[in-house]
């Protein structure tokens, strides 16, 4: 059987993971996953795709708030926004929604950062983003995640990538929240419902994949051959209209806990 082999926690869209060893998993995903982004001032948002320098800031969530480091820069706690804090309207790709605004100190602290203007957005209890229709029930909603609330990759499926680079690649470069090992490489492509611990989840849709793949989590820097993308789009394309896919989009159908270790039960 399948086990689960990480778990790993992304609270600021686009920033460094965060390892975990168990989590609570909730409509939205992940505990704290995603629930926090930087935006423009005319609130479309902004990712590690075309503002690398983003995957090195470390985001540490508490009960509070959130904890902003990032190299050259002094520690911020950022408060979680209260009750009746400003809210502005966000774009992600095509969804447009109202989120929380968060203290202007973080709003600073990310334009200095980035070396533009940016502000914090929270997605706080008022925030309405649902999953798109084809793919999910009408209630199921997602945060600032691209468009689902998991991403699930497995272990072989890595390993099938990497034997064909000339450089291997480690998985945080796929950003998913959950590695499974224990199956055929791309088995999760095919999975349509499973449960870990006391959670299940529902395999929606292979993910498809842009050029976010090639910037290292390590050094903020792009691949000059642009890979692992360009391998995949050889293989990994799975129809003539198709992006590049690699790991499987998740819905939650009953949140919980899970830890690594966990046995991984395809039920369909």
């Amino acid at each position: 059987m399948p086990t689960l082999t990480s778990i790993t926690l992304y609270p600021l869209k686009s920033c460094a993971g965060l390892p975990l060893t168990r989590a609570t998993v909730e409509p939205l995903g992940l505990q704290h996953d995603r629930r926090w982004m930087a935006i423009r001032p005319d609130g479309s948002f902004m990712t590690g795709r075309e503002l690398p320098a983003l995957v090195r800031v470390r985001a540490v969530p508490g009960p509070s708030g959130l904890l902003l480091s990032a190299p050259g820069m002094p520690e911020l706690a950022v408060p979680v926004p209260p009750t009746g804090a400003p809210r502005l309207d966000v774009t992600v790709w095509d969804d447009t929604c109202s989120a929380a605004r968060a203290h202007a100190d973080a709003d600073r602290w990310l334009s200095e950062y980035l070396g533009q203007p940016a502000l914090l957005v929270y997605v706080d209890e008022r925030m309405q983003r649902p999953v798109d229709p084809k793919y999910a029930a009408p209630e199921d909603r997602v945060g600032f995640a691209d468009g689902f609330p998991l991403l699930l990759i497995s272990e072989a499926s890595l390993a099938d990538v990497n034997q064909r680079l000339a450089q291997p690649v480690p998985m945080s470069r796929f950003r998913p929240n959950l590695v499974v090992d224990g199956c055929e490489a791309f088995a999760e492509d095919g999975w349509k419902r499973l449960r870990i611990g006391t959670v299940e989840l529902a395999g929606v849709k292979p993910c498809a994949r842009c050029v976010f793949t090639t910037v290292d989590p390590e050094t903020a820097r792009a691949d000059p051959q642009q890979e692992p993308l360009r391998t995949l789009s050889t293989y990994r394309r799975m129809g003539p209209k198709s992006g590049v896919m690699f790991g499987q989009n998740v819905i939650v159908r009953r949140p919980g806990e899970i830890r690594v270790g966990d046995a991984v039960e395809i039920l369909e």
